[in-house]
C-alpha cells in the first residue's frame, strides 16, 4: 500500500436508449428494436415490425401492464396475441431475467466510449443468444402455463 488513492476511469453520461425485445425460449430466436423512447408510438412500431418479420406465424407476447403496453392507442397486429401479467408483478415477466442477465454480464462495471459502442455490443449479444440462456433464465409459473394452455 503506497497510500495513493485509487483512480478509476469514469465517464459521466446520461444518454440512453431502450431495447424492445422478445425471445422464444426454446430456440433463442429473438426480435429486438433499439428505440429512442418508451411510449405507445414506439410500442406500436415494435409490434408492427415484429408482425412483419414473422408474418406467417402466430405470436404470443407476455407483457406487464406498463402504460404503453395497454394504452387505448395501442395497435396489436392480427398475428400477435398479448397475455398481460397481473399488475405489480415484474418477477413474473419472463424477459426481465434476460435483461438482468445481459446487464450483469455485459453492461455493469464497464465504461463505454460512446452510446453507439454499447448499442453495438447489445446487437452482438442478441445475435449470439443461444437457446440455453433464455431457457435457464425464464421461469414460467404454473399458473401462467395453465393460462397459456387454456387460452
Amino acid at each position: 500500500m503506497s497510500g495513493k488513492p485509487l483512480q478509476v476511469k469514469v465517464k459521466q453520461a446520461y444518454q440512453n436508449f431502450y431495447v424492445y425485445g422478445s425471445v422464444e425460449p426454446k430456440t433463442g430466436d429473438n426480435f429486438s428494436l433499439f428505440l429512442p423512447w418508451v411510449n405507445t408510438e414506439m410500442m406500436n412500431l415494435y409490434l408492427e415490425q415484429m408482425s412483419q418479420a414473422y408474418e406467417n406465424e402466430e405470436i404470443v407476447v407476455i407483457m406487464d401492464q406498463a402504460g404503453w403496453h395497454k394504452a387505448k392507442d395501442l395497435v396489436v397486429p392480427d398475428n400477435i396475441d398479448i397475455i398481460y401479467l397481473p399488475p405489480y408483478s415484474p418477477e413474473l415477466n419472463p424477459i426481465e431475467r434476460l435483461w438482468k442477465y445481459m446487464k450483469t454480464n455485459y453492461i455493469h462495471n464497464r465504461v463505454f466510449e460512446s452510446l453507439k459502442q454499447m448499442m453495438a455490443l447489445m446487437v452482438d449479444v442478441f445475435a449470439g443468444l443461444k437457446p440455453v440462456i433464455p431457457t435457464q433464465l425464464i421461469f414460467y409459473p404454473k399458473l401462467l402455463v395453465t393460462k397459456i394452455q387454456s387460452a
